[in-house]
């Protein structure tokens, strides 16, 4: 582990120089990793860590369409790929990858094969975090860990066939075997992890919880919006509109500052553009910040959990969420913004 300082803060970080793929394929050599669910997360860790070299199977429900992707992604029913118990049953590290509100549901059935020292292994810490609402307390005689990619599984996978890695936060939850720290760090390494900086349970989902609703998500799609909507309420046209509020900063921008920081796009562009990000950053952040810090509150207090928890359990779930996605599909705006992705020149 090293010690580095990031914007004046010491932060306890592990790199993939420090600890290479050679030494977490020899802490795990002697596990069988059971991957459990094969939705958001559960391909790209699952695959990474297969082509990693790790001795990886895969658990999930059969005659779905997430069994199917499994087998098209190569792994045998049978082999490497089971029925959720079979599965947990067969692994000592269970990567309990299943959306939260599945979580739930399918949690009998995982902690019954959680024998002592096996390791119970997350990528979100809502589950723990919230136990008092999921009903989910590990055994004490097991390891509970944490990796969070900071990204999507796409994103994960994408970047490890690349030879990137997508930077991840890892924490111990409970140590019971006295090597969760060796297991968490090689499991991040072995996933695909760029470097990982440690955290808690909470801190991973009060943070996560904010992000998602917040600059990764939530918040950068009403921003968005309202600009766009501006611009189309005072006469431009739909891609002139789309251009200067999503293309732009997608295309142009974002690689820019993700490469080089805000800052250093502030200091090369136009001295128009300068002037005005300067003196427009104030409001809009004034105007953000009391949002931000309701949102965050409302993690906090479980509210946020409790709300999900409540809306993913209703049985016409899908059908509503399913709904309110083909509403957003169906916008003006990401309807422009169909036709403008097409219009890219890498598409013609």
């Amino acid at each position: 582990m090293a010690i580095m300082n990031f914007g004046g803060v010491d932060e306890n970080v592990v790199t993939r120089e420090e600890f290479p793929l050679e030494k977490a394929r020899e802490v795990l050599k002697n596990e069988t990793i059971a991957v459990i669910g094969y939705g958001v997360q559960g391909p790209g860790q699952s695959l990474n860590l297969r082509d990693n070299g790790f001795n990886v199977i895969v658990g999930q429900r059969k005659d779905s369409k997430t069994w199917d992707k499994a087998v098209a992604d190569g792994w045998v029913p049978g082999e490497t790929l089971f029925e959720i118990e079979e599965a947990a049953k067969r692994a000592t590290i269970i990567q309990y990858l299943l959306s939260d509100a599945a979580q739930i549901e399918v949690w009998p059935t995982i902690k019954k094969h959680l024998t002592p020292g096996k390791t119970l292994y997350f990528s979100h810490g809502f589950a723990i975090t919230y136990k008092e609402r999921t009903g989910i307390v590990p055994p004490k005689d097991v390891d509970v860990i944490l990796i969070a990619p900071k990204g999507s599984g796409t994103s994960l996978r994408r970047m490890f066939l690349q030879g990137r890695g997508l930077n991840s936060s890892y924490a111990i939850f409970q140590d019971a075997t006295g090597k969760a720290k060796d297991t968490v760090v090689a499991l991040g390494i072995g996933v695909g992890s760029g470097y990982l900086f440690e955290t808690t349970f909470k801190k991973e989902v009060y943070s996560d919880l904010t992000g998602e609703r917040g600059t990764l998500m939530g918040a950068i799609q009403g921003l968005l919006l309202a600009q766009f909507e501006t611009l189309r309420e005072n006469g431009h046209t739909p891609s002139e509109a789309f251009n200067e509020t999503v293309e732009e900063l997608t295309q142009s921008l974002m690689p820019l500052f993700a490469e080089k920081g805000m800052d250093w796009m502030y200091a090369n562009c136009s001295t128009t553009a300068q002037r005005g990000a300067l003196d427009w950053m104030v409001p809009f952040h004034d105007a953000t910040k009391p949002v931000f810090q309701k949102l965050y509150s409302e993690v906090a207090k479980g509210n946020e959990a409790q709300r999900s928890i409540d809306t993913n359990s209703q049985p016409d779930y899908r059908e509503k969420l399913n709904a309110e996605l083909k509403a957003l599909h169906d916008s003006e705006m990401w309807r422009t913004g169909e036709v403008v992705r097409r219009l890219r020149p890498e598409n013609n």
